[in-house]
């Protein structure tokens, strides 16, 4: 998210994060940031670490369900979560304004008492001071070539002009223009199962606009390596097509058990090994895309740079850590890191928004009733 808020212009004073590899990757595409590593529960005072300087807004996208801090707490009550670290974040630095990100689930959460989490956030964030309210925003109508739907809590000091039409971005893509997968990587080196180096050249020109975005301020390829699947899982990749998954192979390349691939293991994941369109938007890549997806022509999973296109990260953006963990590894695999992040292009889309709005946020109004000084001015043109 703080990318995106840079290529909108902002600066990025300070960063937390816990995980050592996300550090490491922040902190090699963010110099001159000072970045945390870290439990957020034990930053004593943000002010300190901020040098006292006056900050203009605080993002983030803290989890609001399970991690709860202590004993039997109600685990989908937000308050029990670190949610309210952010909530102290915001409390302690008074920014102008927050947005704090999460999945679209949390809307229909309910804590243990029936409490709607959505009106336990705005209600904390109000109590501090602030007008706050959310929406849900679908990346790929802000240029992202992936279908990614998160829900976006955006607030603003209690004594500022409040419009949450004002706020929120305007989608910029419409079904007819989005930004579809094959957009995103065609140009990219065709390598196959097991083959790739961490620094490639460009194979060809870039083929439109948003490879030429890609490109900007980067000469080679960095993080595609393609994973090295058995002969046996290609063999299955060959007869999957587009939209479909493993869910719809023969019993011949259904999946099988783990260390015996005689016993079929009789476990079905839909959205595993799915072959996505190649001329639409990708579903959402989640942090475990490294299996979720099949390449749109070729036989293999994608890369991490295919993903961290498919995410909009341009290709100087460079992940650290290992490209793929297993489940007892405590660290974010580079795959994790982009699947976890929210899409830059979004971001920034939500960044030029706000930078809109805070130059003269009296121009704009909720009121139905009132037309306001921007659209006054617009219609007399």
């Amino acid at each position: 998210m703080s990318l995106g808020f840079k290529l909108a212009g902002y600066k990025t004073i300070l960063a937390s994060e816990k995980d050592d590899w996300a550090s490491e990757t922040y902190k090699e595409n963010h110099h001159g940031v000072k970045v945390i590593t870290g439990d957020i529960c034990q930053v004593k005072n943000w002010k300190k670490h901020v040098e006292d300087k006056k900050i203009d807004g605080v993002i983030g996208g803290p989890p609001c369900q399970g991690f709860s801090l202590s004993g039997n707490r109600d685990k989908s009550d937000p308050r029990n979560s670190l949610f309210m670290e952010f909530v102290r974040c915001v409390r302690e630095l008074e920014p102008k304004f927050f947005v704090m990100e999460n999945v679209k689930g949390l809307l229909s959460m309910k804590t243990a008492k029936g409490q709607k989490v959505p009106d336990i956030i705005k209600a904390e964030f109000r109590a501090l001071g602030y007008k706050v309210d959310y929406k849900t925003l679908n990346a790929a109508d802000y240029g992202v070539p992936q279908t990614r739907e998160r829900v976006f809590f955006i607030g603003i000091k209690a004594d500022m002009a409040y419009s949450k039409n004002g706020l929120f971005p305007k989608p910029s893509f419409d079904l007819k223009n989005r930004v579809t997968v094959l957009d995103a990587i065609s140009d990219l080196p065709q390598i196959n199962s097991g083959e790739g180096e961490e620094s490639q050249d460009y194979p060809k020109k870039a083929q439109n606009k948003y490879q030429q975005m890609c490109r900007t301020g980067s000469v080679k390829v960095l993080n595609h390596v393609a994973m090295r699947h058995t002969q046996r899982l290609i063999e299955r990749f060959k007869v999957i097509q587009a939209g479909q998954s493993v869910a719809d192979v023969s019993q011949e390349h259904s999946a099988t058990k783990r260390g015996n691939p005689t016993i079929k293991s009789g476990k079905v994941f839909g959205q595993n090994n799915m072959r996505v369109h190649a001329h639409k938007p990708s579903p959402t890549v989640a942090a475990s895309f490294q299996s979720n997806f099949i390449h749109p022509i070729l036989d293999r999973n994608f890369t991490a740079r295919e993903g961290a296109r498919l995410q909009s990260f341009p290709d100087y953006y460079i992940f650290k850590g290992k490209r793929t963990t297993m489940s007892w590894e405590k660290n974010l695999s580079q795959y994790q890191q982009i699947g976890n992040a929210v899409p830059p292009l979004l971001a920034k889309a939500i960044a030029e928004s706000l930078i809109t709005y805070l130059k003269n946020p009296s121009i704009y109004t909720d009121d139905p009733d009132v037309i306001s000084a921007a659209q006054l001015d617009l219609d007399l043109k």
